[in-house]
């Protein structure tokens, strides 16, 4: 049998040998290694400097978006209340975290990019990977992407806030609360509606610039129009006059004319410019005084009432005295002859004689 050599063992000249290698290889990238981890460090600390700086100032400009022009000035009342300080602070708080999220992301994607750079790696595939992921996410969360860019575009251009009454088409309330992703209104019913930014096509805000109440006044046709024109606009003066009306209308109580001409009445179209989002409280107390005016005056509010014709020889023909047709009037019918008498036996049979 052929007997194996044994495994010689390391000599001291081999361990001297490796020994050498490793300390000229340290001794020729040691240097490149302490100023690779300096360089690192330096940059991660300067990233972090600039994103405190950044988000310092993001900080103060959102504080003073939120709490600047709080009525210095006289004439601040109305711009108080199209623009409370509760939507004022929403809409800078929302716009502060949006700004410090993309900064934080900016400044610290390329602090994390350098270093990576100092430390010899390739670049080129991470960034392709990169761009493939977030392909894919974009893709599969394009709803939420679509909400969150919908719900900045929204805040930034002010298209509501806290306190409007607005019609998103699938839901119609007041704004409780703005958020980057979901609006929440609360319902004329008391429910409290979550309705996705970007599933909002259109919004009508009923609370922005100024409102209209209109109110309809029904008068009979002998009426005297001037007469009932005069009545509702002192009417309409003696309510501009008194408080809390004074603040909501915004101008003089204007009568637009005959709108329609009914079976019995005349509707006279009355309009008001008010205070946003206060028309139907406006439109409800001017109906009001104006329905207490006219009484006051004598003239008829509304359609006559009909009265029931008169019968020839002095009664009431009333619509309550005419029947129904009936069946039973016509005596060939299966209900008339069901309901006809019985035969006697003795008128069946004829008499024996």
């Amino acid at each position: 049998m052929a007997t194996q050599s044994p495994t010689a063992p390391p000599t001291l000249t081999n361990a001297t040998q490796s020994a050498s290698q490793a300390v000229s290889y340290l001794d020729s990238h040691w240097q490149g290694w302490v100023t690779g981890g300096f360089r690192i460090v330096f940059i991660t600390v300067v990233a972090l400097v600039v994103r405190a700086t950044v988000r310092q100032l993001i900080n103060r400009t959102v504080s003073r978006m939120a709490h600047g022009g709080r009525g210095d000035q006289p004439g601040a009342l109305i711009s108080n209340l199209l623009e409370n300080a509760e939507r004022r602070k929403q809409r800078s708080q929302a716009m502060g975290s949006v700004l410090r999220s993309v900064a934080s992301f900016a400044i610290m994607s390329t602090a994390a990019l350098t270093a990576l750079s100092v430390l010899g790696i390739n670049l080129a595939p991470l960034l392709a990977s990169a761009g493939v992921a977030g392909v894919a996410i974009g893709f599969g969360a394009r709803n939420l992407v679509t909400d969150f860019l919908s719900g900045v575009f929204m805040i930034l251009e002010d298209q509501y806030g806290v306190g409007d009454q607005i019609d998103t088409g699938v839901a119609t309330g007041t704004v409780l609360e703005v958020g980057l992703r979901v609006t929440k209104l609360r319902g004329s019913g008391g429910e409290i509606w979550y309705i996705r930014n970007g599933e909002v096509k259109r919004i009508a805000n009923l609370s922005q610039g100024w409102a209209t109440a209109s109110v309809e006044v029904p008068v009979g046709y002998h009426e005297d129009l001037a007469e009932v024109e005069r009545l509702i606009l002192d009417a309409a003066e003696g309510m501009a006059k008194e408080e809390p009306w004074s603040e909501q209308l915004w101008e003089p109580v204007q009568v637009l004319g005959v709108d329609t001409l009914a079976a019995g009445s005349v509707l006279v179209q009355v309009s008001a410019k008010t205070m946003p989002g206060k028309s139907l409280p406006v439109a409800r107390e001017l109906r009001r005084r104006v329905k207490l005016t006219l009484d006051e005056a004598g003239v008829q509010v509304g359609a006559a009432a009909s009265l029931p014709t008169p019968r020839a020889g002095g009664g009431s023909q009333d619509t309550g005295d005419i029947n129904a047709p009936s069946v039973l009037g016509d005596p060939l019918s299966a209900q008339s002859r069901a309901t006809a008498a019985i035969p006697q036996v003795e008128d069946a049979q004829p008499s024996r004689k």
